[in-house]
């Protein structure tokens, strides 16, 4: 039976002070572009985008304005994911101004929250007589999870009590309703995220009652009588969005079977993960040999059947969901911004409790190729869809793959992957260490300082790293005194084991200090102790399981954690008629004047001559190929040169005998 003997926890936010080549430029947008832009947004300031309505509605809520509710029914949440992104950047770099402006809108909260604790400015203004009656589709529980995650993350910055006792309200008032007691609702939400948000709220409060009610959630979640479809009759048989309708499709919500016996990934893949990374919290507080059980055989089925190469997960539009096993298309996919997000969310709770490189390796594949690629470099223009093959005239014209974009919107209507990139990068010193009673893990080669303790003696620990573009990494130890502690550094997978490891300059041998992926370093540690870490980032070939039809006869190309693509502008429309060689002789150079600076691979290839072709449609001609050299940029940078072609999995041409 499966037990957790020591979990680790992240190191806090404000005890990391990240200074990194790479990734430091991507907080300093979000900070000084991004968030400031979406606080516009939501008050709908900015010409030609999408409204969102989110402040709007909280004015009409709060008393201070007369009006209709404006947006989809779960507008609050994009406010609440805001706010969370600025907490965590006032935790890091302090401002006043954006100080000021949060506490501006948790006075409206405050005033919007009803008596009882309720806050939900869509049933306050529009149907206050319809609370709770319509969990599957108006995420009243979603809303207030993500404030309440927010109101954690705003005390922690600023230490202000304000809105996490609005949110301990709230949630004293949602125990009161909800429960396995006679007369309280025993339900739970059809989009998953106050659960993991409770665990937030108990381990800042060390109020019991919301650790309970989040497992409550967990376990009532698929049982039988099923919540969902008692909820749809009670209704009439019908949805939010129509008055009649068929039955929910319980798979779609995760609530088919009990979480406890759930092996396959399926549904809508952002309420999936966040329900996993719940399952994992809970996991890691009670032990619970059967919720572990269940989150390592979710996690092994999304990583190794539904993943995409970017790190990318859910492959239809039709729901935003999973499919099935080896189902992953790559002009039709969906891939949300969010599902990503919550991928690294769930590896991160896996790491904390079992230190396996893998889930470090799949949270740094998602945050290096679809999580920075779903946001333009400008900080302006969000993907919501992060497809791995693109044609424009198909976006426009196709009605089966209108949801993929060939540029950056400027905002949308269901704006929550936008909020959810700024809160995730403006947090992303919590995902760098995780330290448990003896020893030190560093999960992410991301350069700056950390403060914490090796038993009781106060450490710093300064970390380089010239990641992705470079190959080294070292860490530098300063104990105030001597202490004998552990450091586990991570050995990534597509270093494919060769590595270099130093202490003082004396090489170790991997063979004898490296389990699950992780080098463990045990020693006296003293003032000035280094230790040294070369990978290795040769250019690599990736190919697909046989059974992944979508890529067969295809490659991609990787290097380091990068994944590369192909885009027309490069190379002239269509990419879809570009062949790797079969000895390509891929070679990297960095290209400073790359929209920022980034390493470029290039090789040599074929091209499908199309020029002759005239009006031929069809013809049982040979086709004729033409030699060219192909020029791959990083994935997370496609669409910042105009609209143009772009594929990820490009043909290879067979070998020469």
């Amino acid at each position: 039976m499966l037990t957790i003997t020591a979990p680790s926890k992240s190191v806090p936010l404000q005890q990391v002070k990240l200074d990194d080549p790479f990734w430091s430029q991507y907080v300093k947008l979000v900070r000084e572009v991004v968030i400031p832009y979406q606080y516009e947004a939501l008050h709908d300031r900015i010409p030609g985008v999408e409204p969102s309505h989110a402040i709007a509605n909280l004015r009409i809520a709060a008393g201070r304005a007369q009006g209709e509710f404006g947006g989809f029914v779960f507008q609050d949440s994009d406010l609440a994911k805001w706010m969370e992104a600025a907490a965590y950047s006032i935790a890091v770099h302090p401002d006043a101004d954006l100080e000021n402006k949060v506490d501006e809108i948790i006075d409206m909260i405050e005033e919007a929250q009803q008596p009882d604790g309720y806050f939900n400015t869509y049933f306050t203004i529009k149907e206050p007589q319809k609370r709770w009656t319509n969990l599957t589709d108006c995420h009243e529980l979603y809303c207030a999870g993500h404030l309440m995650e927010a109101a954690v993350a705003y005390y922690q910055a600023t230490g202000k009590r304000k809105l996490l006792d609005i949110v301990c309200r709230f949630a004293d008032y949602i125990d009161a309703v909800f429960g396995p007691e006679e007369g309280k609702i025993h339900g739970f939400d059809g989009h998953q995220e106050i659960e993991l948000a409770l665990v937030k709220l108990y381990e800042v409060t060390g109020e019991e009652r919301y650790l309970k009610l989040s497992q409550y959630f967990i376990d009532q979640r698929g049982t039988e009588p099923h919540f969902f479809l008692e909820e749809w009759e009670r209704r009439g048989r019908t949805s939010f969005f129509s008055r009649t309708s068929a039955p929910p499709h319980l798979d779609y919500y995760q609530s088919h079977i009990p979480v406890r016996e759930q092996r396959e990934a399926v549904g809508h893949s952002v309420r999936a993960v966040y329900m996993y990374t719940a399952m994992a919290d809970l996991a890691a507080r009670t032990n619970d040999a059967q919720l572990l059980e269940a989150c390592q055989a979710l996690w092994r089925n999304i990583v190794h059947k539904q993943m995409y190469v970017t790190g990318g997960i859910g492959s239809t539009h039709h729901g935003e969901a999973f499919t099935f096993d080896y189902d992953l298309p790559n002009d039709t996919v969906y891939s949300e911004t969010c599902a990503s997000i919550g991928l690294i969310f769930f590896a991160r709770r896996m790491l904390q409790l079992f230190p396996n490189s893998e889930y470090a390796d799949v949270m740094e594949r998602a945050l290096y190729n679809t999580v920075i690629g779903s946001m333009a470099k400008d900080g302006r223009h969000f993907f919501y869809v992060n497809p791995l093959e693109v044609w424009p005239d198909a976006s426009r014209k196709n009605p089966g793959k209108h949801h993929i974009k060939p540029v950056r919107p400027g905002w949308f209507a269901c704006a929550c992957c936008p909020p959810n990139v700024a809160r995730l990068m403006s947090s992303l010193g919590e995902y760098v260490y995780t330290s448990s009673s003896d020893t030190l893990f560093t999960h992410l080669y991301i350069g700056g300082e950390a403060n914490v303790n090796f038993g009781d003696v106060p450490v710093k620990v300064v970390q380089n790293s010239d990641l992705p573009w470079g190959s080294s990494v070292s860490m530098t130890v300063q104990p105030e005194q001597e202490t004998e502690w552990t450091i586990a550094v991570r050995i990534p997978g597509w270093s494919r084991g060769q590595a270099v490891l130093r202490v003082n300059g004396e090489e170790m041998d991997l063979n004898a200090v490296v389990k699950d992926g992780y080098a463990y370093l045990r020693r006296v540690w003293a003032d000035g102790d280094t230790l040294s870490l070369e990978l290795s980032t040769a250019v690599q070939v990736l190919r697909s399981h046989p059974h992944l039809r979508a890529n067969a006869g295809k490659v991609a190309i990787q290097r380091g954690p990068i994944v590369y693509c192909l885009e027309s502008v490069d190379h002239g429309a269509p990419v879809s008629s570009i062949l790797l060689a079969s000895e390509p002789n891929l070679k990297a150079q960095f290209h400073p004047d790359l929209l920022g600076g980034a390493t470029v691979i290039e090789g040599e290839g074929w091209l499908e001559e199309s020029d002759d072709w005239k009006d031929d449609l069809y013809r049982a001609s040979a086709k004729k190929l033409r030699p060219v050299t192909i020029k791959a940029i990083p994935y997370y940078l496609w669409g910042n040169r105009g609209e143009n072609e772009m594929a990820v999995w490009i043909r290879e041409a067979p070998a020469l005998t």
